[in-house]
């Protein structure tokens, strides 16, 4: 295993969808680590190791709900594509919007990719596995942002 970080990050607010994402995750990537925040004042406070989130490791990839309360992604997208300590980390989108609007905010706004949110554990697995791979084997990034 190389020295990046092995840690997908989801920012998502629905428990059902953690959990479906979560099992698909540990499934296939035993090796690896999903760690959770809620909303977008929580995925910046970890991002910036904030509060309880002090001592937090750099994901090596960002799963991101358009739609969370508090700090909704689209808001918590344009600060950490704003931020150059952050703006290294890849972002997925993942949302059950498949609006053009958001798309194009999304994409115009740094994101990685944009996907809707697989309904299925099968669709959520093989979702994990080219996500995380693809993001973890072949595409690199910058140092800062490991």
């Amino acid at each position: 295993m190389n020295a990046r970080s092995r840690i997908l990050l989801i920012a998502e607010d629905d428990e059902d969808d953690y959990l479906l994402a979560k099992d698909a995750f540990a499934a296939h990537f035993p090796m690896g680590e999903m760690r959770r925040v809620a909303d977008g004042e929580e995925l910046l406070d970890y991002l910036r190791r904030r509060g309880r989130f002090a001592n937090a490791a750099r994901p090596a990839i960002i799963l991101l709900d358009l739609n969370m309360p508090k700090m909704d992604g689209r808001e918590a997208l344009r600060a950490i594509k704003s931020d150059p300590e952050l703006a290294g980390i890849p972002v997925v989108a993942l949302t059950g919007s498949s609006a053009q609007e958001d798309v194009l905010f999304a994409y115009a706004n740094g994101v990685n990719s944009f996907i809707r949110k697989p309904v299925g554990f099968a669709e959520f697995v093989d979702f994990m596995k080219v996500c995380y791979q693809y993001n973890l084997d072949f595409v690199q990034t910058p140092k800062a942002a490991r």
